[in-house]
């Protein structure tokens, strides 16, 4: 993609090089002049922005991309290396608001340069704390009340999912059997044994092989099964805590799977969610000081309350035939190796939270 700026009033730049670059002040001119980008920068409206003061703050917490709130009214998510092509998570939305999901921020307008999407920006949720911080606090007061309510709103997103829209007029799917799902999960082990090179992590990991391969084995004879447009990148992470109640963000998919078809089964999706509530143990453990023994006994209960709420939310819908039960265990073992596979590539520091999830498993 070719270098282009977008001189702001303020004497600010917004700069596609190698890199997008969106320094301080950027993020708030751009949106008060979001009518007047020049090319190839052009914006697609989606809903008028709020009346909001000046002022603009970057969220800190670890991500792929980058936010940053502007007046405590608007959030801009800016993607370091904008690419051309289809953008799952502007359509999701689109297709989220069409089918009656209010559960995620309202969607204000797209940010392209040329085909590529280049920031996103959506309202605010006033007193928004991230997941990974609500949750851990959870873990380490051995509270699991939250996970019937995130487990009921992982399966009301998955009921307006799979409601056909105008953008997508066919959500499910049935799919025939395939090896596809063992070959996708074979490769994320063999790079996650690549990627920890960490030599006592690295040894234990290459110890408990057998085991992890003996996880993912269901999944070489998985039948026909129903797939559907999904999440993709479900975890604690992306679900806020604020002053509303839960609201899902970042439909932009798996980092580590970016060539992923979007349509998977929804037992994807809720692996994930599982899985991220077991890092958020590990996290509470980490950072909070939370007792390992006790933190084990809240994953239990959190996961129970979350399975069994997001199951009667899909059966009360009369749409329990969304999800394969069978393909959950072998899907949470192919996250967690995405899990290192991230640490490898992007965070090396969060190694530890899926190597402590495998310390319990095995």
């Amino acid at each position: 993609m070719e270098s282009a700026d977008w001189a702001l009033p303020g004497n600010v730049v917004l700069r596609l090089g190698e890199e997008l670059e969106a320094g301080p002040g950027v993020t708030e001119q751009v949106l008060r002049n979001l009518g007047a980008a020049p090319a190839p920068f052009r914006v697609r409206e989606m809903r008028p922005l709020p009346d909001f003061p000046a002022g603009e703050r970057a969220i800190t917490v670890d991500q792929t991309h980058r936010s940053v709130v502007v007046g405590e009214k608007v959030i801009v998510k800016w993607f370091p290396r904008p690419s051309e092509g289809p953008h799952p998570g502007l359509e999701m939305l689109t297709h989220l608001a069409s089918t009656g999901f209010t559960r995620t921020a309202e969607p204000y307008a797209a940010i392209f340069c040329g085909a590529a999407l280049a920031g996103l920006a959506t309202a605010y949720l006033p007193g928004a704390r991230d997941g990974w911080e609500w949750c851990a606090e959870q873990a380490a007061a051995g509270r699991t009340a939250f996970a019937a309510e995130i487990g009921a709103l992982a399966a009301d997103l998955h009921l307006a999912m799979a409601t056909p829209s105008e953008v997508v007029p066919e959500p499910v799917r049935l799919m025939p059997a395939t090896d596809g799902w063992a070959e996708r999960a074979g490769r994320a082990l063999d790079e996650a044994l690549a990627l920890t090179t960490d030599e006592t992590d690295g040894r234990w990991l290459a110890d408990h092989v057998a085991d992890l391969r003996r996880e993912l084995a269901p999944l070489q004879v998985a039948g026909e099964t129903q797939v559907m447009r999904v999440h993709g990148d479900l975890h604690v992470g992306q679900i806020l805590e604020w002053e509303g109640g839960f609201s899902l963000i970042d439909f932009d998919g798996n980092p580590t799977v970016p060539d992923a078809s979007p349509y998977q089964p929804a037992a994807r999706d809720l692996a994930q969610l599982v899985i991220s509530v077991e890092n958020a143990g590990q996290v509470a453990i980490k950072r909070r000081g939370a007792d390992p023994q006790a933190v084990s006994a809240w994953v239990w209960g959190a996961r129970e309350g979350l399975e069994n709420a997001y199951t009667r939310r899909l059966e009360e819908a009369g749409r329990g035939d969304l999800l394969d039960r069978s393909l959950l265990r072998p899907f949470e073992a192919e996250q967690l190796c995405r899990e290192l596979i991230y640490a490898g590539r992007f965070l090396e520091r969060w190694r530890y939270a899926p190597m402590g999830v495998l310390r319990t498993w095995f």
